[in-house]
């Protein structure tokens, strides 16, 4: 199984994904889209927002321009989801905000004796696509957690620490208190 390319690789901190533009049409798209491995967007239970039983929101949010491998995202997921579900069983809900469009691609070179005859460098390097990822600016949400009381908020905390090294960039926390504010 062929392996990943470190991140930097990928992540310019552009924030605009990049479009070829061709004389020829049909060079100018991407010919097949890698399939998305993140397989939930929204976990937990979601009837109890409407029944007013999660006042704690908590939001991690990117600090910086980044791009996110959605692999990245979504072992952030499931960890996050596990742990949630081993220590508050179903009384929260759990959302991933950003959907990967961006295509990352990659023109694979070829090592060793002969290679320059069998590859033409970068005349025609716009590479095939190898992943997804999505476009974050700063300010822009990750995972939106809802939660029942402060110890769930405080656990969260320690949990989002420990997947924050799975991610690129900085991020950060912003927590509110809806039951406050309708009082």
């Amino acid at each position: 199984m062929a392996s990943l390319r470190k991140a930097s690789a990928y992540s310019k901190r552009k924030v605009t994904p990049y479009t070829r533009v061709s004389k020829r049409r049909q060079k100018s798209y991407i010919k097949t889209v890698p399939p998305q491995k993140i397989v939930k967007f929204e976990m937990g239970k979601n009837s109890l927002i409407k029944e007013g039983k999660l006042p704690h929101v908590l939001k991690i949010i990117s600090a910086e321009n980044v791009q996110i491998r959605h692999n990245a995202l979504e072992a952030c997921r499931q960890y996050i989801n596990k742990k949630l579900d081993e220590e508050l069983a179903g009384q929260y809900t759990f959302k991933v905000v950003p959907f990967p469009h961006h295509i990352q691609r990659e023109n694979k070179m070829l090592t060793g004796a002969g290679a320059d005859r069998m590859q033409t460098g970068m005349q025609l390097a716009f590479g095939k696509a190898v992943g997804k990822s999505a476009i974050l600016k700063a300010g822009k949400e990750l995972f939106i957690l809802r939660l029942p009381h402060e110890k769930g908020v405080q656990f969260a905390r320690k949990i989002i620490r420990q997947v924050n090294s799975k991610l690129p960039g900085k991020i950060r926390a912003d927590y509110e208190n809806l039951s406050l504010k309708k009082a």
